[in-house]
């Protein structure tokens, strides 16, 4: 059965030439990242917010919110310019993470054991931010290790969607684990995930970590070269294009609703004011399916479309989250609310699937896991400032027909404003030739 069960996952991850290339392999790797991941999760998961009341519940989440953040000041800055420098040695980054994580997973097993917090939360933390630079190296290596026969939307999709698959069945096995025995037993058995994770992570085919021929500058030009690369590096961050950067403001809409519905919602189905048929914590159930429903959906739409164009990916999904946010304004209720809850993940993972493979296919390799650094570091801000945004306006107003039409409003202005500029873009391509002046071509972002 177990041999069945591995030569049919073999086969799914396997397909369409990315057994030969080595996605295969970075795909199965990012499953055991996930499921470790979920394990760690399971095991440090409260539930406070079920067994506070509304108020005590709101400081709770809101302190957590802005803990979310803390990650990204690390991962931007640091981890992703260190990851472009290791770029020669992708493999040891990426097994690095790895087996770091177990390391700490094994302290966190006795520090919860113990109960000692001193030993617990910086560990989690440095958890956390292992997660996010694995996450960003395994998208910036991917291009690398991608078939002939599938576009980059494909490849990540199919990455995304055997990490949902295997997060999904890993966390109620560790959830069962932790309730039959404890927290503990669910680290310990984290940290043999990710042991097992730095060995695949060091068998990834070697063509990962091989730079791209570049003709090699004579002495005495080298100083002046490292001068260039150096300036190139800090212009490319600064600027990374219009195209990435219409991408990541799309994106950036799509997050800050994600946040906003996942806040707002939750809360607003707990007060007595929003009359529904079923229980408060049944009717949370029933978000929360509706939300993993949507990103899983999403997700396998990403595997599904054969499409090369993600910039229209991105657009598409970004128009269609604003027309379902201004319908279920007009219809708000229990079903409304499901159904813009299912939209806005769907959304989130839809378009973040479209972004990865335009920063993929836009930005040079020396720049692009800072690049990737950078990007979610934005995304998460914009999710925790849409979830605060939710979440007082689920103090202010519990009136969920005015909520959404102010997001579907926002969302509106978002989405005209950036099919404007890429208008005045092209507009201005046809009457000046072949870009504006001051953007950069993809080649220039390339380099």
């Amino acid at each position: 059965m177990t041999r069945s069960i591995g030569r049919t996952t073999r086969r799914a991850t396997h397909a369409g030439g990315a057994g030969r290339t080595g996605l295969g392999n970075l795909i199965e790797l990012g499953a055991v990242n996930s499921a470790g991941d979920a394990l760690i999760a399971v095991a440090l998961a409260g539930t406070m917010f079920f067994n506070l009341d509304v108020k005590q519940a709101q400081g709770q989440v809101a302190l957590y919110l802005l803990v979310t953040m803390a990650p990204f000041a690390l991962v931007a800055p640091l981890i992703g310019p260190a990851l472009d420098h290791m770029r020669h040695a992708r493999r040891i980054a990426i097994a690095g993470t790895m087996l770091a994580r177990g390391l700490l997973c094994w302290g966190m097993a006795g520090a919860v054991l113990h109960k000692d917090p001193l030993t617990l939360l910086p560990a989690a933390f440095g958890a956390l931010v292992l997660s996010k630079a694995f996450g960003v190296s395994r998208s910036a290596v991917t291009p690398r290790v991608l078939p002939e026969d599938l576009n980059l939307v494909t490849a990540n999709a199919r990455a995304s969607f055997c990490g949902l698959v295997a997060a999904s069945i890993t966390a109620p096995l560790g959830a069962g684990l932790v309730a039959i025995t404890n927290a503990g037993w669910a680290l310990r058995i984290a940290t043999v995930v990710f042991l097992a994770g730095a060995v695949l992570g060091i068998r990834l085919p070697s063509h990962v970590d091989t730079p791209e021929a570049e003709p090699a500058p004579d002495a005495e030009d080298a100083p002046a070269q490292a001068g260039a690369d150096t300036a190139g590096r800090w212009r490319t961050l600064l600027r990374v294009g219009p195209v990435v950067g219409e991408a990541i403001r799309a994106n950036a809409a799509l997050r800050a609703l994600s946040g906003f519905l996942i806040l707002y919602l939750a809360f607003l189905l707990r007060t007595k004011e929003f009359v529904h048929p079923v229980s408060p914590n049944i009717a949370l159930g029933m978000l929360a399916a509706s939300a993993g429903a949507g990103g899983l959906v999403g997700t396998a739409m990403g595997a599904l479309l054969k499409a090369r164009a993600p910039v229209g990916i991105v657009f598409s999904t970004l128009a269609f989250a604003t027309v379902t946010a201004a319908v279920c304004a007009v219809f708000f209720g229990l079903v409304a609310a499901l159904v813009v809850a299912f939209v806005g993940a769907l959304g989130q993972s839809l378009g973040k699937l479209g972004l990865d493979a335009i920063v993929q296919r836009e930005i040079g390799e020396e720049v692009r896991s800072s690049t990737f650094a950078v990007s979610e570091t934005i995304h998460q801000l914009v999710w925790v400032l849409g979830g605060l945004a939710g979440l007082g306006m689920s103090i202010i107003a519990s009136n969920g027909h005015l909520a959404l039409a102010i997001v579907a409003a926002a969302l509106a202005a978002t989405l005209v404003m950036l099919i404007y500029r890429r208008a005045a873009r092209r507009s201005a391509r046809r009457h000046g030739g072949d870009r504006t002046e001051g953007e950069p071509t993809v080649a220039d972002t390339a380099a």
